[in-house]
């Protein structure tokens, strides 16, 4: 039975790193939550036992964003089970670093699908359950506004995504729903673990606060998001003061 008084939110890719954050900061808000993943069994499992320490009211699916019909199943299963999404945290990223000559096809498409276009088609495929002052976040990256040819498909479908969001300001005007970008340097996530530690700390090298984010840091910012309701069309860098030439 839907709770009319309750609010929904979906956050992809919520079981690790700064997604898992954002569920659980919306979990102490209240939220019912809807996440997805996409392979890590072992991490989904760690994050639902987590997740119960603060609420009981979630869900964790398995949905690859890489294989839009997979993802369009999620979205189904929730859209069944609620009647309003009163905010959307598109969170789910990949990547590949490899030199521009050895990004087969089917490598570049599978980061975009899970950067841009997995989120184009949440947002439009829920759009009518989308009530006013509705709150909409996207985590973008640094890497869509400053050049890094190292990871050419993640810059590129980051830099996509930005631009969605500041274009779906015009769809939801009018509304009191907003749409902003927090786009993280470099944060103290699974991602950055895997680096060798030499090129862990050229990046803080880089960095004026010299360390990474924290993904508290990170949540903290889509939380302001939620709570103003002035903030709008906005894509809110948080990177340290880093300067990546």
């Amino acid at each position: 039975m839907i709770n009319e008084s309750q609010k929904y939110a979906i956050v992809t890719g919520g079981t690790k790193g700064i997604g898992k954050k954002i569920v659980q900061d919306l979990l102490k808000r209240k939220y019912y939550v809807y996440t997805n993943f996409s392979f890590d069994i072992k991490a989904a499992e760690k994050s639902r036992k987590d997740f119960l320490t603060i609420s009981p009211h979630f869900e964790v699916l398995q949905a690859d964003q890489s294989d839009i019909a997979k993802f369009n199943e999620f979205v189904i299963y929730c859209k069944s089970k609620i009647t309003s999404l009163d905010c959307i945290v598109c969170n789910a990223g990949m990547t590949i670093r490899k030199p521009i000559s050895q990004i087969a096809n089917e490598e570049w498409e599978a980061v975009l699908n899970v950067v841009v276009n997995s989120h184009f088609y949440l947002i439009r495929d829920c759009i009518d359950i989308i009530p006013n002052n509705s709150r909409i976040l996207f985590i973008g990256s640094s890497l869509g506004i400053y050049p890094h040819s190292i990871s050419l498909p993640y810059g590129v479908g980051k830099a996509a995504l930005h631009s969605l969001a500041l274009n779906l300001i015009k769809v939801f005007e009018g509304t009191n729903t907003t749409v902003n970008v927090i786009a993280p340097g470099f944060v103290d996530t699974e991602w950055q673990t895997t680096k060798p530690v030499e090129i862990r700390n050229n990046i803080i090298r880089k960095t004026a606060v010299k360390r990474l984010a924290t993904v508290g840091e990170i949540s903290n910012a889509v939380m302001f998001c939620i709570d103003n309701a002035f903030v709008n069309g906005s894509i809110i860098e948080i990177n340290g003061g880093y300067d990546f030439k």
